[in-house]
Protein backbone atom coordinates (compact mmCIF):
# COMPACT_ATOMS: atom_id res chain seq x y z
CA UNK A 1 0.00 0.00 0.00
CA UNK A 2 1.48 3.42 -1.21
CA UNK A 3 1.41 6.30 1.97
CA UNK A 4 0.32 9.59 1.30
CA UNK A 5 1.14 12.79 3.62
CA UNK A 6 -1.74 15.53 3.38
CA UNK A 7 -0.73 18.88 4.69
CA UNK A 8 -2.27 22.43 5.15
CA UNK A 9 -0.25 25.79 5.85
CA UNK A 10 -2.48 28.92 6.46
CA UNK A 11 -6.02 28.96 7.33
CA UNK A 12 -9.35 26.09 7.92
CA UNK A 13 -10.35 26.17 4.22
CA UNK A 14 -7.05 24.84 3.29
CA UNK A 15 -7.13 22.08 6.35
CA UNK A 16 -10.52 21.43 5.53
CA UNK A 17 -8.85 21.12 1.64
CA UNK A 18 -6.14 18.68 2.64
CA UNK A 19 -8.58 16.58 5.18
CA UNK A 20 -10.37 15.92 1.90
CA UNK A 21 -7.71 15.47 -0.32
CA UNK A 22 -6.28 12.80 2.10
CA UNK A 23 -9.93 10.97 1.91
CA UNK A 24 -9.77 11.05 -2.04
CA UNK A 25 -6.18 9.12 -1.74
CA UNK A 26 -7.23 6.95 1.02
CA UNK A 27 -10.38 5.51 -1.25
CA UNK A 28 -8.29 4.59 -3.82
CA UNK A 29 -6.29 2.46 -1.52
CA UNK A 30 -3.51 4.76 -0.15
CA UNK A 31 -2.46 4.59 3.46
CA UNK A 32 -2.92 8.07 4.85
CA UNK A 33 -0.01 8.99 7.21
CA UNK A 34 1.60 12.37 8.71
CA UNK A 35 3.75 14.96 6.79
CA UNK A 36 6.59 13.84 9.39
CA UNK A 37 7.07 10.40 7.87
CA UNK A 38 8.35 8.81 4.97
CA UNK A 39 5.70 8.80 2.01
CA UNK A 40 5.38 8.04 -1.56
CA UNK A 41 3.21 11.06 -2.23
CA UNK A 42 3.47 14.55 -0.08
CA UNK A 43 0.61 17.32 -1.04
CA UNK A 44 1.30 20.59 0.52
CA UNK A 45 -1.15 22.96 0.45
CA UNK A 46 0.21 26.39 0.67
CA UNK A 47 -0.49 29.46 1.91
CA UNK A 48 0.46 32.92 0.00
CA UNK A 49 -1.75 35.56 3.21
CA UNK A 50 1.80 36.73 3.78
CA UNK A 51 5.73 36.48 2.57
CA UNK A 52 5.78 34.46 5.23
CA UNK A 53 3.21 32.17 4.34
CA UNK A 54 5.23 32.10 0.91
CA UNK A 55 8.55 31.38 2.95
CA UNK A 56 6.88 28.51 5.42
CA UNK A 57 5.54 26.67 1.83
CA UNK A 58 9.09 26.27 0.53
CA UNK A 59 10.20 25.69 4.16
CA UNK A 60 7.72 22.49 4.01
CA UNK A 61 8.30 21.38 0.57
CA UNK A 62 11.98 21.53 0.92
CA UNK A 63 11.36 19.65 4.27
CA UNK A 64 9.56 16.68 2.74
CA UNK A 65 11.53 16.22 -0.15
CA UNK A 66 14.83 15.19 2.04
CA UNK A 67 12.42 13.05 4.00
CA UNK A 68 12.06 10.99 1.07
CA UNK A 69 14.08 11.63 -2.47
CA UNK A 70 11.85 9.85 -4.31
CA UNK A 71 9.14 11.23 -3.34
CA UNK A 72 6.10 12.66 -5.64
CA UNK A 73 5.46 16.46 -4.20
CA UNK A 74 2.60 17.94 -4.92
CA UNK A 75 2.43 22.01 -4.01
CA UNK A 76 -1.04 23.00 -4.07
CA UNK A 77 -3.06 25.94 -3.16
CA UNK A 78 -3.33 29.95 -2.78
CA UNK A 79 0.86 30.32 -3.13
CA UNK A 80 0.68 27.71 -6.59
CA UNK A 81 -2.09 29.51 -7.95
CA UNK A 82 -0.55 33.03 -7.37
CA UNK A 83 3.23 32.83 -8.58
CA UNK A 84 3.14 28.82 -10.46
CA UNK A 85 6.51 30.02 -12.03
CA UNK A 86 8.28 30.44 -8.75
CA UNK A 87 7.03 27.04 -7.30
CA UNK A 88 8.10 25.59 -11.22
CA UNK A 89 11.39 27.21 -9.95
CA UNK A 90 12.08 24.57 -7.21
CA UNK A 91 13.37 21.78 -7.56
CA UNK A 92 11.50 20.03 -4.83
CA UNK A 93 8.41 20.27 -6.86
CA UNK A 94 6.91 17.70 -9.63
CA UNK A 95 3.33 18.90 -9.53
CA UNK A 96 1.77 22.16 -9.30
CA UNK A 97 -1.89 22.59 -8.60
CA UNK A 98 -3.71 25.79 -7.84
CA UNK A 99 -6.95 26.61 -5.64
CA UNK A 100 -8.97 24.27 -8.67
CA UNK A 101 -9.22 21.26 -9.81
CA UNK A 102 -8.41 18.90 -7.08
CA UNK A 103 -10.47 16.44 -7.72
CA UNK A 104 -8.24 15.50 -10.54
CA UNK A 105 -5.17 15.35 -8.18
CA UNK A 106 -5.13 11.81 -7.71
CA UNK A 107 -4.90 10.40 -11.15
CA UNK A 108 -2.58 13.17 -11.97
CA UNK A 109 0.20 11.98 -9.00
CA UNK A 110 -0.80 8.10 -10.67
CA UNK A 111 -0.16 9.67 -14.61
CA UNK A 112 3.05 11.47 -13.46
CA UNK A 113 6.01 10.62 -14.89
CA UNK A 114 9.39 11.64 -13.72
CA UNK A 115 11.38 13.16 -15.91
CA UNK A 116 9.05 15.15 -17.70
CA UNK A 117 9.98 17.85 -15.56
CA UNK A 118 7.17 20.10 -13.44
CA UNK A 119 3.40 18.96 -14.36
CA UNK A 120 2.17 22.16 -14.47
CA UNK A 121 -1.70 21.74 -13.91
CA UNK A 122 -2.59 25.67 -12.70
CA UNK A 123 -5.08 27.36 -14.48
CA UNK A 124 -7.31 30.82 -14.33
CA UNK A 125 -9.25 31.47 -11.25
CA UNK A 126 -10.65 34.99 -11.74
CA UNK A 127 -12.86 34.02 -13.71
CA UNK A 128 -14.17 30.56 -12.10
CA UNK A 129 -18.03 31.08 -10.89
CA UNK A 130 -19.03 27.12 -10.10
CA UNK A 131 -17.99 25.86 -6.43
CA UNK A 132 -15.92 22.83 -6.57
CA UNK A 133 -17.20 19.68 -5.25
CA UNK A 134 -15.28 18.81 -2.00
CA UNK A 135 -16.33 16.41 0.61
CA UNK A 136 -15.07 15.25 4.01
CA UNK A 137 -16.77 12.62 5.85
CA UNK A 138 -14.90 13.31 9.05
CA UNK A 139 -12.19 15.56 10.52
CA UNK A 140 -9.18 13.42 11.25
CA UNK A 141 -8.66 12.84 15.30
CA UNK A 142 -11.22 16.19 16.15
CA UNK A 143 -14.11 15.91 17.33
CA UNK A 144 -15.38 19.08 15.73
CA UNK A 145 -15.80 18.76 11.66
CA UNK A 146 -15.23 22.04 9.58
CA UNK A 147 -17.21 22.26 6.59
CA UNK A 148 -16.18 24.31 3.59
CA UNK A 149 -19.59 25.66 2.00
CA UNK A 150 -18.15 28.83 0.20
CA UNK A 151 -14.50 29.76 -1.75
CA UNK A 152 -13.56 33.21 -3.07
CA UNK A 153 -13.33 36.73 -2.32
CA UNK A 154 -14.31 39.96 -3.78
CA UNK A 155 -14.20 42.37 -1.20
CA UNK A 156 -10.69 43.38 -2.30
CA UNK A 157 -9.09 44.89 0.86
CA UNK A 158 -6.02 46.78 -0.30
CA UNK A 159 -3.29 44.26 1.87
CA UNK A 160 -5.08 40.94 1.06
CA UNK A 161 -3.93 38.85 -1.75
CA UNK A 162 -6.63 36.42 -1.29
CA UNK A 163 -9.04 37.84 -4.53
CA UNK A 164 -6.83 36.83 -6.44
CA UNK A 165 -5.48 33.45 -5.29
CA UNK A 166 -9.31 32.48 -5.06
CA UNK A 167 -11.12 34.52 -6.92
CA UNK A 168 -14.73 35.74 -7.00
CA UNK A 169 -17.57 34.39 -4.50
CA UNK A 170 -18.53 31.00 -5.38
CA UNK A 171 -20.93 29.19 -3.05
CA UNK A 172 -21.72 25.28 -1.93
CA UNK A 173 -25.47 24.85 -3.28
CA UNK A 174 -27.91 24.25 -0.25
CA UNK A 175 -28.82 20.34 -0.46
CA UNK A 176 -25.01 19.70 -0.52
CA UNK A 177 -24.01 21.44 2.16
CA UNK A 178 -27.18 19.57 3.80
CA UNK A 179 -26.18 16.01 2.63
CA UNK A 180 -22.70 17.00 4.35
CA UNK A 181 -23.81 17.95 7.70
CA UNK A 182 -26.41 14.67 7.69
CA UNK A 183 -23.18 12.38 6.59
CA UNK A 184 -21.18 14.02 9.48
CA UNK A 185 -23.91 13.83 12.33
CA UNK A 186 -24.41 10.11 11.04
CA UNK A 187 -20.57 9.77 12.05
CA UNK A 188 -21.12 11.05 15.49
CA UNK A 189 -20.24 14.38 15.53
CA UNK A 190 -21.63 17.66 17.05
CA UNK A 191 -20.13 20.50 16.28
CA UNK A 192 -19.74 21.52 13.08
CA UNK A 193 -17.73 24.64 11.88
CA UNK A 194 -19.30 26.27 8.57
CA UNK A 195 -16.23 28.09 7.05
CA UNK A 196 -15.22 29.52 3.57
CA UNK A 197 -12.61 32.08 2.36
CA UNK A 198 -15.65 35.15 2.98
CA UNK A 199 -18.13 33.11 4.59
CA UNK A 200 -20.48 35.91 5.37
CA UNK A 201 -20.77 36.13 1.36
CA UNK A 202 -22.48 32.52 1.20
CA UNK A 203 -24.71 32.41 -1.16
CA UNK A 204 -24.80 35.70 -3.14
CA UNK A 205 -23.71 34.22 -6.39
CA UNK A 206 -26.48 31.75 -5.97
CA UNK A 207 -29.52 34.63 -5.51
CA UNK A 208 -31.62 31.97 -4.03
CA UNK A 209 -30.13 31.63 -0.28
CA UNK A 210 -27.53 33.13 2.36
CA UNK A 211 -25.66 32.38 5.49
CA UNK A 212 -28.80 32.46 7.57
CA UNK A 213 -30.99 30.22 5.31
CA UNK A 214 -28.46 27.24 5.12
CA UNK A 215 -28.45 27.46 8.74
CA UNK A 216 -32.01 27.27 9.15
CA UNK A 217 -31.86 24.11 6.86
CA UNK A 218 -29.09 22.08 8.75
CA UNK A 219 -30.34 23.63 12.34
CA UNK A 220 -33.00 20.61 12.09
CA UNK A 221 -30.24 17.76 11.50
CA UNK A 222 -30.44 15.27 14.74
CA UNK A 223 -27.24 14.55 16.13
CA UNK A 224 -25.63 18.01 15.72
CA UNK A 225 -25.76 19.82 18.88
CA UNK A 226 -23.83 22.85 17.76
CA UNK A 227 -23.00 25.04 14.69
CA UNK A 228 -20.21 27.66 14.22
CA UNK A 229 -19.28 29.77 11.14
CA UNK A 230 -16.24 31.20 10.81
CA UNK A 231 -15.46 35.12 10.15
CA UNK A 232 -17.34 37.32 9.52
CA UNK A 233 -18.01 41.24 9.31
CA UNK A 234 -19.80 43.48 10.96
CA UNK A 235 -22.10 44.54 8.43
CA UNK A 236 -23.38 40.98 8.36
CA UNK A 237 -24.66 41.57 11.64
CA UNK A 238 -28.04 43.31 11.04
CA UNK A 239 -31.81 42.82 13.16
CA UNK A 240 -33.17 40.79 10.33
CA UNK A 241 -29.72 38.23 10.67
CA UNK A 242 -29.99 37.97 13.99
CA UNK A 243 -33.64 37.74 14.52
CA UNK A 244 -33.11 34.65 12.52
CA UNK A 245 -30.06 33.23 14.92
CA UNK A 246 -32.36 34.09 18.20
CA UNK A 247 -34.44 30.91 16.74
CA UNK A 248 -31.42 28.58 16.52
CA UNK A 249 -30.39 27.46 19.76
CA UNK A 250 -27.54 25.46 17.99
CA UNK A 251 -25.65 28.37 16.93
CA UNK A 252 -22.75 29.02 19.67
CA UNK A 253 -22.00 31.91 21.23
CA UNK A 254 -19.06 33.12 19.37
CA UNK A 255 -18.26 34.91 16.58
CA UNK A 256 -14.84 36.17 14.88
CA UNK A 257 -15.75 39.58 13.61
CA UNK A 258 -13.23 41.02 11.80
CA UNK A 259 -11.91 44.14 12.94
CA UNK A 260 -8.18 44.85 11.29
CA UNK A 261 -8.14 48.22 13.30
CA UNK A 262 -10.27 50.65 15.43
CA UNK A 263 -9.35 53.88 13.63
CA UNK A 264 -11.45 54.94 11.10
CA UNK A 265 -9.10 56.67 8.09
CA UNK A 266 -6.53 53.03 8.65
CA UNK A 267 -9.90 51.03 7.76
CA UNK A 268 -10.71 53.39 4.92
CA UNK A 269 -7.21 53.04 3.61
CA UNK A 270 -7.27 48.98 3.84
CA UNK A 271 -10.73 49.02 1.80
CA UNK A 272 -12.44 47.83 4.51
CA UNK A 273 -16.49 48.27 4.10
CA UNK A 274 -16.93 49.49 7.67
CA UNK A 275 -16.87 51.86 10.10
CA UNK A 276 -15.83 51.91 14.13
CA UNK A 277 -19.21 53.43 14.84
CA UNK A 278 -20.71 50.10 12.40
CA UNK A 279 -18.70 47.80 14.38
CA UNK A 280 -19.33 48.73 17.96
CA UNK A 281 -23.18 49.03 16.82
CA UNK A 282 -22.40 45.33 15.81
CA UNK A 283 -20.94 44.00 19.15
CA UNK A 284 -23.52 45.92 21.21
CA UNK A 285 -26.28 43.83 19.30
CA UNK A 286 -24.42 40.72 20.07
CA UNK A 287 -24.51 41.21 23.51
CA UNK A 288 -27.63 42.95 23.63
CA UNK A 289 -29.14 38.83 21.94
CA UNK A 290 -26.42 36.29 23.80
CA UNK A 291 -24.81 38.65 26.79
CA UNK A 292 -22.09 35.84 27.43
CA UNK A 293 -21.51 35.95 23.74
CA UNK A 294 -17.65 35.76 23.02
CA UNK A 295 -16.52 38.03 20.44
CA UNK A 296 -12.98 37.64 19.52
CA UNK A 297 -10.92 39.59 16.18
CA UNK A 298 -8.33 39.79 14.44
CA UNK A 299 -6.10 43.30 14.45
CA UNK A 300 -3.05 44.65 12.51
CA UNK A 301 -0.59 46.68 13.95
CA UNK A 302 1.61 49.30 11.59
CA UNK A 303 -0.37 49.32 7.88
CA UNK A 304 1.01 51.67 6.08
CA UNK A 305 0.66 55.13 6.96
CA UNK A 306 -0.99 54.04 10.38
CA UNK A 307 0.33 57.05 12.28
CA UNK A 308 1.27 56.97 16.52
CA UNK A 309 -2.51 58.63 17.05
CA UNK A 310 -4.67 56.20 14.64
CA UNK A 311 -2.23 52.88 16.66
CA UNK A 312 -3.78 55.00 19.94
CA UNK A 313 -7.41 55.17 18.30
CA UNK A 314 -6.92 51.31 17.55
CA UNK A 315 -5.61 50.31 20.90
CA UNK A 316 -8.57 52.06 22.41
CA UNK A 317 -11.42 50.95 20.57
CA UNK A 318 -10.01 47.51 21.62
CA UNK A 319 -10.70 48.25 25.19
CA UNK A 320 -14.06 49.72 24.47
CA UNK A 321 -15.43 46.36 22.49
CA UNK A 322 -13.92 44.29 25.87
CA UNK A 323 -12.69 41.17 22.66
CA UNK A 324 -13.01 37.72 24.07
CA UNK A 325 -9.64 37.70 22.51
CA UNK A 326 -7.26 39.03 19.04
CA UNK A 327 -4.88 37.74 16.97
CA UNK A 328 -2.25 40.39 16.80
CA UNK A 329 -0.38 41.33 13.58
CA UNK A 330 2.41 43.03 12.74
CA UNK A 331 1.37 44.14 9.07
CA UNK A 332 3.37 42.27 6.18
CA UNK A 333 3.46 43.44 3.37
CA UNK A 334 2.27 41.03 0.00
CA UNK A 335 3.44 41.28 -3.30
CA UNK A 336 0.61 42.42 -5.87
CA UNK A 337 -1.49 44.58 -3.33
CA UNK A 338 -1.82 48.29 -3.81
CA UNK A 339 -0.62 48.24 0.22
CA UNK A 340 3.02 46.97 -0.36
CA UNK A 341 3.61 49.22 -2.78
CA UNK A 342 2.86 52.57 -0.71
CA UNK A 343 6.17 54.65 0.14
CA UNK A 344 4.35 55.42 3.90
CA UNK A 345 5.62 51.66 5.78
CA UNK A 346 5.90 51.35 8.76
CA UNK A 347 9.53 50.57 10.62
CA UNK A 348 9.39 47.08 11.81
CA UNK A 349 10.75 48.00 14.81
CA UNK A 350 7.76 50.02 15.28
CA UNK A 351 5.49 47.54 14.21
CA UNK A 352 7.16 45.27 16.73
CA UNK A 353 6.89 48.22 19.17
CA UNK A 354 3.14 48.38 18.65
CA UNK A 355 2.64 44.47 18.67
CA UNK A 356 3.77 44.10 21.87
CA UNK A 357 1.33 46.89 23.31
CA UNK A 358 -1.78 45.58 21.18
CA UNK A 359 -0.82 41.95 22.43
CA UNK A 360 -0.82 43.21 26.51
CA UNK A 361 -4.19 44.82 26.39
CA UNK A 362 -5.23 41.79 24.42
CA UNK A 363 -3.87 39.29 26.90
CA UNK A 364 -5.84 41.76 29.60
CA UNK A 365 -9.11 41.70 27.92
CA UNK A 366 -8.91 37.75 27.49
CA UNK A 367 -8.19 37.17 31.41
CA UNK A 368 -11.32 39.67 32.14
CA UNK A 369 -13.96 38.18 29.97
CA UNK A 370 -12.56 34.24 30.78
CA UNK A 371 -12.84 35.45 34.49
CA UNK A 372 -16.42 36.54 34.10
CA UNK A 373 -17.45 32.96 33.96
CA UNK A 374 -15.55 31.28 37.30
CA UNK A 375 -18.19 29.85 39.70
CA UNK A 376 -20.90 29.35 36.42
CA UNK A 377 -21.77 25.62 35.10
CA UNK A 378 -21.89 25.42 31.74
CA UNK A 379 -22.10 22.94 28.38
CA UNK A 380 -18.61 21.28 27.56
CA UNK A 381 -18.01 19.55 24.31
CA UNK A 382 -15.39 16.94 25.23
CA UNK A 383 -12.69 16.71 22.45
CA UNK A 384 -9.60 15.01 23.50
CA UNK A 385 -7.63 13.86 26.40
CA UNK A 386 -4.48 15.25 27.38
CA UNK A 387 -0.92 13.20 27.90
CA UNK A 388 -1.41 14.52 31.57
CA UNK A 389 -4.55 12.37 31.73
CA UNK A 390 -6.83 15.73 31.58
CA UNK A 391 -9.72 16.19 29.40
CA UNK A 392 -10.42 19.52 27.05
CA UNK A 393 -13.21 20.52 25.77
CA UNK A 394 -14.87 23.62 24.68
CA UNK A 395 -18.09 25.86 25.69
CA UNK A 396 -20.39 27.25 22.88
CA UNK A 397 -18.94 30.54 23.54
CA UNK A 398 -15.28 29.11 23.05
CA UNK A 399 -13.82 29.08 26.54
CA UNK A 400 -11.06 26.01 26.66
CA UNK A 401 -11.37 24.46 29.78
CA UNK A 402 -9.61 21.17 31.44
CA UNK A 403 -11.23 19.19 33.80
CA UNK A 404 -10.27 15.51 35.59
CA UNK A 405 -12.87 12.62 35.03
CA UNK A 406 -13.43 8.68 34.87
CA UNK A 407 -14.38 7.13 31.65
CA UNK A 408 -14.18 7.77 27.73
CA UNK A 409 -15.50 11.44 27.39
CA UNK A 410 -14.61 12.13 24.19
CA UNK A 411 -17.24 14.04 22.02
CA UNK A 412 -19.63 13.87 24.56
CA UNK A 413 -21.31 17.17 25.93
CA UNK A 414 -21.05 17.03 29.91
CA UNK A 415 -21.87 20.27 32.43
CA UNK A 416 -19.28 21.92 34.05
CA UNK A 417 -18.97 24.68 36.68
CA UNK A 418 -15.71 26.73 36.38
CA UNK A 419 -13.36 26.80 39.46
CA UNK A 420 -10.06 28.67 38.85
CA UNK A 421 -7.81 30.19 36.20
CA UNK A 422 -4.55 30.21 35.76
CA UNK A 423 -2.83 32.15 32.67
CA UNK A 424 -5.06 31.08 29.85
CA UNK A 425 -6.17 28.03 31.38
CA UNK A 426 -10.02 27.33 32.77
CA UNK A 427 -10.10 24.59 35.37
CA UNK A 428 -13.86 23.00 35.55
CA UNK A 429 -15.52 20.24 38.08
CA UNK A 430 -17.47 18.12 35.90
CA UNK A 431 -21.50 18.41 37.66
CA UNK A 432 -23.18 16.29 35.30
CA UNK A 433 -21.90 13.66 32.80
CA UNK A 434 -22.89 12.51 29.35
CA UNK A 435 -26.56 11.06 29.85
CA UNK A 436 -25.92 8.23 27.30
CA UNK A 437 -22.69 6.03 27.12
CA UNK A 438 -20.23 7.38 24.49
CA UNK A 439 -18.36 5.53 22.04
CA UNK A 440 -16.90 8.05 19.44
Amino acid sequence: MKKVASFALGCKVNQVESEAIAEAFASRGYEVVDVDEAADVYVINTCTVTNVGDKKSRQMIRKVRRQNPQAIVVAVGCYAQTAPEEMKAMAEVDILLGTKGRGEIVDAVEQYQRGQGVLDLVTGIRQEHTFEPISVSGMHERTRAYLKIQDGCSQFCSYCIIPYARGPVRSRPEDEVVAEVRRLAENGFQEVVLTGIHVASYGKDLKNTSLLQVLEKIHPIEGIHRIRFSSIEPNVVTEAFLEGLSRLPKVCHHFHLSLQSGAARTLKEMNRKYTPAKYAEAVAMLRSLWPDVAVTTDMIVGFPGETKEDFAQSEAFARQMGFAKIHVFPYSPKRGTPAAARPDQVAPEEKNRRAKILGKTAHQLQQAFLARFLGQEMEVLVERQGSDGLWQGHTSNYIAVEFAAEGNLKNALVMAKLTRLEGEKVWAEVTQGPKEENTF
